[in-house]
């Protein structure tokens, strides 16, 4: 029987495995879907499937440089002693690797050829997940590059090399010294880690964040019943504030706890004798921004007691 895309699609929808395994199992079983089915349960490949609907709010963060490319991924798994097998950790750091190919972009990253095998990164989540038996998620992926200088890294709370709960990309453009910048960008990297910052520059700080920010000033100053132009200075000086604790370049630098971070970027220039700007950064931190799923306990003990 010929094996056309409709099956293999409809397998695959049906079991959640990677598209060359049902092509295979519809190889083996002569086009038979539910005799596919089977032979991938038999595999284990059919059984992610049942995995998908966990929540993998776990996992690792990694970052890859290769010369003047950059690249941060997070792929999600449900434990965190998941984290720790050295199966997933390989695999996470080979998905960093091909995400540098892939320049960040989660749709070319997830289609690209997985190395040694004849599955695709997203098919090969899939095969890991009916391997390690666990719900598995490459959830996003970025990337940086410059046309002259560096883009640095950093991992906090590594695991392992370039492993850990949060991924630092730092991109410096510059003709200065490439260890110079090196030294620089990590040391932006690690304390972007610690500050988390909204943005790079006041300009790049996303509008809809400063005007609700305005607004929230402007009801505060009007409560003290001072005039108008006061109230508008009161304003200013907030937003001010406001800057310095959420742009990259206006916050104090945590490693001297008393230089602007431009300031930071503009003495390393002056120092370096060539000009050094600050391209852009991206911080993944594990988990952020999933919805976990609060289970009570007795609960859960009960429901499988009534199974």
């Amino acid at each position: 029987m010929a094996i056309t895309a409709a099956l293999v699609k409809e397998l695959r929808e049906t079991t959640g495995a990677g598209m060359m395994d049902c092509k295979k199992a519809l190889s083996e079983t002569d086009g038979n879907l539910e005799a596919a089915v089977d032979w991938l349960r038999t595999k284990g490949l059919a059984a992610a499937a049942k995995k998908a609907g966990r929540v993998a709010a776990e996992g690792l963060v990694a970052v890859a440089v290769d010369g003047t490319k950059g690249a941060v991924v997070e792929l999600n798994s449900e434990t965190d002693f998941v984290s720790r097998n050295e199966d997933f950790q390989k695999f996470v750091s080979e998905i960093a690797v091909q995400a540098v190919s892939a320049n960040g972009d989660i749709d070319t990253l997830k289609a690209a050829a997985f190395p040694g095998t004849s599955r695709n990164v997203e098919e090969q989540v899939t095969h890991m997940i009916a391997t390690i038996g666990e719900n598995m998620s490459l959830r996003r992926s970025a990337g940086l590059s410059v046309e002259k200088g560096v883009v640095a890294s950093y991992i906090h709370s590594a695991v392992a090399a370039n492993l850990g709960k949060i991924g630092v990309l730092v991109a410096l453009e510059s003709e200065a010294d490439a260890a110079v910048l090196e030294g620089l960008g990590k040391q932006i990297a690690m304390h972007i880690a610690a500050t988390n910052p909204a943005s790079a520059t006041v300009d790049d700080l996303d509008p809809e964040l400063v005007e609700r920010e305005k607004a929230v000033l402007t009801e505060q100053a009007k409560e003290s019943g001072r005039p108008a132009e006061i109230i508008e200075k009161m304003i200013e000086g907030r937003i001010r504030k406001y800057y310095e604790q959420v742009v990259l370049v206006e916050q104090t630098f945590v490693i001297d706890g008393e230089s602007k971070v431009k300031a930071v970027i503009e003495n390393a220039a002056k120092e370096a004798g060539k000009p050094i700007t600050l391209k852009g950064f991206v911080r993944f931190e594990l988990g952020e921004g999933i919805e976990r799923e609060e289970k009570d306990f007795a609960a859960e003990v009960a429901e499988q007691l009534n199974k």
